[in-house]
């Protein structure tokens, strides 16, 4: 059954199949570290992650990077503004170094949280600066460049067309902008491939045009070209990078090597947030650890995505990631009950819903609908170990970690405790670490005498009021 994907650059859906045998080979925007990623960039790293299943689940084998941006990202798309590894590490009294070590690693912290299956290669932009000052050599020797006092700029009136992914006129925009334009600038959409760094910046490198650093675009481009070679299957990103990002990659491409790197561009939408844009003025932007302050689980986070097709806009709310908690733990309840029921299931049934389940994941990553059948199944009147199977087999798409789901549920009924049972919970827990059988019996004991119930199962202790 072929996959079909929805291409920004065509504009239609197309049945995909690899540029070279079984392998797929990715692209994906990854994160700029200077601060922790919020809800709404980690909407698309689900979003990327069902690709990366769906493909999986398939059977195709995957190459696939991700970039982790720790220099060149300024604060502004036109190359205006400071880098914002500079700008953080002022702000918090480090080095950018320091800056993109400690956000990095909690990026991937939260990836880990949300189950987010991680790319085959993560590259860093500050360990490819040679790959990347090769390919603005070759844009230069193309003719698609020029030297200013600021940097290196690309010619887009090089180009047989620009933009080719968000069809903007730039005549009208030019025209209604409000900025004053660089004068140096042979073109106001010109942008920067190298930027020549001021002395009292600390993120440069040595370079035929002195002591500089890389704009954003070039790092994918070149990584892209490193690993995946000069054409490739997909590449992921938010909507946010097609007018500028995504466009000023592929610019750069065919000023290297005359050819649009990726064959299929996907985009996932924006999530809103109460029905308004995130907003650091409006307090709102949230992340994964705010979220679980609030009783709601990285992954039931993940479930709250499903309720919107990836290229659909989404408004979070408490109230509704609220509710996906509620239902998360309905539907590890119903996988229980179906794992530990006796009834059969005629096979027929079964592959119905296995070529249902292809076909709705396949068309377009249409995981909301996907999350439909799995509720036709978790409400079945015949619990079988059957459908069990079925929901463990479709998870491998979902990524819900379904197989622990008696862990989540007896680790929830520990959280609402007293903190000072909790604290006889914890003594109890490194006295059966130690062996230490009588202290563990002493210690369950006296939560018992102040009337609560202690089991000790394979997923761990579970205490409850009696």
């Amino acid at each position: 059954m072929k996959v079909k994907l929805y291409n920004t650059l065509t504009r239609k859906e197309e049945d995909f199949t690899p540029l070279v045998g079984n392998e797929v080979r990715i692209y994906s925007c990854g994160p700029t570290v200077y601060s922790y990623a919020h809800i709404g960039n980690f909407r698309s790293y689900i979003f990327m992650d069902n690709l990366r299943r769906v493909l999986k689940y398939n059977g195709y084998s995957l190459k696939h990077v991700m970039n982790i941006t720790d220099v060149g990202h300024l604060e502004s798309d036109a190359d205006e503004g400071e880098d914002k590894m500079e700008k953080a590490a002022r702000k918090e009294n480090k080095n950018p170094y320091e800056i993109a070590e400690f956000y990095t690693k909690a990026f991937f912290k939260d990836m880990d949280r949300l189950n987010i299956d991680r790319p085959e290669i993560i590259a860093k932009a500050t360990d490819h600066i040679p790959e990347m000052l090769e390919y603005v050599k070759e844009i230069i020797k193309n003719g698609y460049a020029y030297e200013t006092s600021k940097g290196i700029y690309f010619d887009i009136s090089k180009l047989d067309k620009y933009p080719v992914l968000s069809n903007r006129n730039l005549d009208d925009q030019i025209a209604g902008a409000r900025v004053e334009v660089d004068p140096e600038k042979r073109n106001p959409y010109d942008f920067a491939l190298w930027i020549k760094a001021p002395e009292n910046h600390i993120m440069k490198w040595e370079s035929p045009w002195g002591l500089s650093y890389p704009g954003w675009h070039i790092e994918c481009t070149a990584m892209g070209r490193k690993y995946l070679g000069e054409e490739f299957d997909i590449h992921t990103g938010g909507v946010d990078h097609i007018p500028t990002h995504h466009e000023n990659e592929i610019a750069q491409a065919k000023g290297a090597t005359g050819k649009i790197h990726a064959k299929i561009w996907m985009h996932g939408e924006f999530l809103l947030v109460d029905g308004g844009k995130m907003s650091k003025s409006l307090g709102n932007v949230y992340t994964i650890s705010d979220l679980q302050e609030k009783g709601i689980e990285p992954l039931a986070y993940k479930l709250f995505c499903y309720s919107a097709h990836y290229r659909t806009k989404l408004n979070f709310t408490f109230d509704g990631a609220l509710a996906s908690q509620k239902a998360l733990n309905r539907l590890r309840e119903g996988y229980l009950k179906h794992l530990n029921g006796n009834e059969e299931i005629e096979e027929k049934n079964i592959e119905e819903y296995e070529n249902k389940f292809l076909e709705t994941i396949n068309n377009d990553l249409n995981i909301p609908a996907a999350i439909g059948i799995i509720w036709d199944i978790v409400r079945s009147d015949k619990k079988s170990k059957q459908y069990a199977k079925l929901l463990e087999k479709f998870d491998e798409v979902l990524g819900l970690d379904i197989k622990n789901s008696e862990k989540y549920l007896n680790e929830q009924k520990n959280v609402d405790l007293p903190e000072d049972i909790k604290e006889l919970v914890e003594q109890r827990k490194q006295a059966r670490l130690e062996k230490n059988w009588a202290l563990s019996d002493e210690i369950r004991n006296k939560l018992i005498e102040v009337g609560y119930q202690v089991e000790d199962s394979k997923d761990g202790m579970i205490v409850k009021k009696m």
